[in-house]
């Protein structure tokens, strides 16, 4: 799974929390947090249904969209990416970071921690598993 940019990961909040969603009620929801334009939210999002991140439907007339990448696993693969690119840890992170957030309640923090401990080995570029870390 490639992991979302920090933008793409906006966008996809404002839909994990509700969906299905037009572009103009997606940007109302992150207009704030990301300071940016209305043509720019529509852009990522344009980007984000060519990477196959979100889908596009057409309800009553208008066009809406809603996440295809599931909760949970995109933000074990972005706490993952986060852990080892940035901190450069090569051990599972604490779920006990994720405590108190107002993104996943306890059961979908269950699954975050079994995600977490049980990561899939890495492939390489190649598709054989590098079994070097």
């Amino acid at each position: 799974m490639s992991v979302p940019s920090i933008t793409e990961l906006s966008l996809l909040k404002a839909l994990w929390r509700q969906q299905p969603l037009s572009a103009r009620e997606i940007h109302d929801r992150v207009e704030e947090e990301l300071g940016w334009s209305y043509s720019s939210t529509r852009k990522t999002l344009e980007r984000m249904l060519e990477k196959g991140m979100v889908s596009q439907q057409v309800r009553h007339g208008m066009q809406v969209y809603e996440a295809v990448l599931e909760k949970v696993d995109t933000l074990a693969a972005f706490a993952h990416d986060f852990g080892k690119r940035v901190m450069e840890i090569d051990t599972p992170l604490p779920v006990t970071m994720f405590t108190g957030s107002k993104l996943v309640d306890q059961q979908e923090l269950a699954q975050l921690e079994q995600l977490l401990q049980h990561w899939p080995d890495e492939v390489d570029d190649t598709g054989d598993a590098d079994e070097s870390r």
